[in-house]
């Protein structure tokens, strides 16, 4: 062929834009402009493209170091602790199932990488790929109400891990795509996150919640959505090990890419394996404990009554006896359920640990109401029996951790709108501010002095958090302490905090050992033990021990 003939030849072949042009005028004479064709490329995985060789080995490197994974499940769980309240024998369970699962994944991957090196994988023991292929995959199911905590825990791990994490509303999803998206967007969706490093998506965690309404409507079960049985079906392939398109073969324009990226010579990786993806699933499952309990008290007949069976069992901890034949009762197919071995099922909070969470959890919602009102240049400080009032009133709200956050902005969204216009910088939430806000905020624009006298107290609350992170030993001043500190420090002419430092300096080790020996989260201040630091523990010592 001449040069002439390839010139022509090049000539004939339409440029993307062209036949994006083509395409849109074809659709749009046929059915107006109801229709549009998206530009060619939209949505695409940006993984597609072959990289540089340089930028693919940044890419190796930085996937050998995320799944690098030697944690213990103890030190696992240690990491949860500091951000979830409670829930220990969920987070226990969490522990052991993702470290097996990753340290499975690491393990082929080791493998993998002595293959590649012409070294036999199964070299000092044949059974290595024996046991890679009978591997079962450590997919885990939650069970418990809302706000327990059960989207935080998941991505709280996948954050330590450093892999990839999606979470979705397995509601949005259909059986065939047309209604919903299909599901096999929820791995392509991994390589987005991914940032286009295919490789490492394939180790990430996908988190579905709301799984309970994908159980079928028909039979036993309390499930509402008409296509989960086919939903249901179209997971099975991703929880155990397939390839998944990396494009949607609906996606006309994404297939018109690859068509070109092949025209010029390219070869980006089509698929997406499953096999080391993690997937947890969630829900609610109302009405699966009476499920449960039916099945408990019809193996208990001739020796307990129903009575007796549920005697120390109600809602959640019901969920801690879940079977497969309960889950299939509840509308699940066997073989769903099959696929997500290991059952967590997690408490509603407690009061206190409403109050814990909002005290000592690293993720306190506490912190980001700070943040927000700094940003308004106002700092904000919470006394002990707000919070506790806070927490009282977010048990009642039975939304679990997410009632913190109503109670919370509704007490607060009046002082956010109003303060930034006053001169006042300093504002202490106490009891009586989210029992009646408006009133609270209408004496304070009357009095604005008054917000600068409660910054006193202010002052010794942030002593508390500092001398506790300095020292791992928590204090909690009442409020004739708080009034004896804040005039004392005025007296000598300190700073609030650095006269409280100085107070306490001497008794520091003291103090941690009554804690660690009593197991009490924190040590009261009253003005004796504000007077004389060392005695004064002691007699709370000696007064705890009289009234255990």
């Amino acid at each position: 062929m001449s040069d002439d003939d390839d010139e022509k030849e090049d000539q004939k072949t339409p440029s993307p834009e062209q036949i994006q042009k083509d395409l849109q005028d074809f659709f749009k004479g046929k059915f107006g402009d109801n229709v549009i064709v998206s530009p060619m490329g939209a949505g695409v995985p940006p993984q597609a493209t072959p990289e540089p060789p340089e930028e693919e080995e940044a890419r190796t490197k930085r996937r050998a170091e995320t799944l690098n994974f030697e944690m213990k499940p103890s030190e696992v769980k240690l990491h949860l602790d500091r951000y979830v309240i409670g829930q220990d024998e969920a987070k226990r369970a969490l522990a052991v199932a993702v470290c097996d699962h990753y340290n499975h994944a690491r393990h082929d991957l080791e493998l993998e990488g002595d293959a590649s090196h012409g070294i036999e994988s199964s070299r000092g023991d044949p059974s290595h790929e024996q046991e890679s292929l009978d591997y079962v995959k450590q997919n885990v199911i939650l069970l418990g109400p809302t706000g327990v905590g059960k989207t935080y825990l998941i991505r709280t791990l996948a954050q330590l891990i450093g892999v990839p994490f999606v979470k979705a509303d397995i509601t949005k999803f259909s059986e065939t795509g047309y209604v919903g998206s299909d599901v096999d967007e929820l791995v392509r969706e991994l390589v987005r996150v991914a940032d286009g490093d295919t490789a490492l998506a394939e180790y990430g965690m996908v988190f579905l919640d709301e799984i309970d309404k994908i159980a079928s409507a028909d039979g036993k079960s309390f499930g509402r959505d008409v296509s989960g049985r086919g939903v249901q079906t179209g997971l099975l392939k991703l929880l155990e090990e397939t390839e998944v398109p990396a494009r949607s073969p609906n996606d006309i324009s994404s297939q018109f890419q690859e068509f070109f990226q092949m025209r010029d010579g390219k070869s980006p990786k089509r698929t997406i394996n499953t096999r080391h993806i993690l997937f947890v699933v969630s829900g609610a499952f109302s009405g699966l404990g009476e499920i449960i309990e039916k099945r408990l008290t019809e193996r208990n007949i001739g020796f307990a009554s129903k009575s007796t069976v549920s005697s120390g069992r109600s809602g959640v901890s019901l969920l801690s006896e879940v079977s497969t034949k309960d889950f299939v009762d509840y509308g699940f197919e066997p073989e769903f359920v099959g696929r997500l071995p290991i059952r967590v099922s997690l408490d509603g909070l407690t009061e206190s640990d409403l109050f814990n969470i909002l005290t000592t959890s690293e993720g306190s919602i506490l912190k980001q109401h700070r943040e927000s009102f700094r940003g308004y240049g106002i700092d904000i400080e919470f006394t002990d029996d707000a919070i506790e009032l806070v927490a009282e009133l977010a048990k009642k709200e039975e939304t679990g951790a997410r009632g913190l956050m109503t109670i919370l902005e509704s007490s607060l969204r009046p002082f956010k709108f109003a303060l930034p216009d006053t001169s006042v910088n300093e504002l202490l939430v106490t009891r009586s501010l989210i029992e009646d806000s408006q009133k609270e905020l209408q004496s304070i624009l009357e009095n604005p002095d008054q917000a600068q006298e409660e910054f006193k107290t202010l002052e010794v609350k942030r002593f508390e958090r500092e001398f506790e992170r300095q020292h791992d030993v928590r204090l909690r001043f009442d409020s004739e302490a708080v009034a004896m500190a804040t005039t004392v420090a005025e007296e000598v002419h300190l700073p609030v905090q650095e006269y409280l430092h100085q107070k306490f300096a001497d008794s520091v080790d003291l103090m941690r050992k009554i804690q660690e020996q009593t197991g009490h989260d924190w040590l009261p201040v009253t003005p004796q033990i504000l007077n004389r630091p060392g005695d004064g523990v002691e007699l709370w010592l000696e007064r705890e021990g009289s009234s255990s």
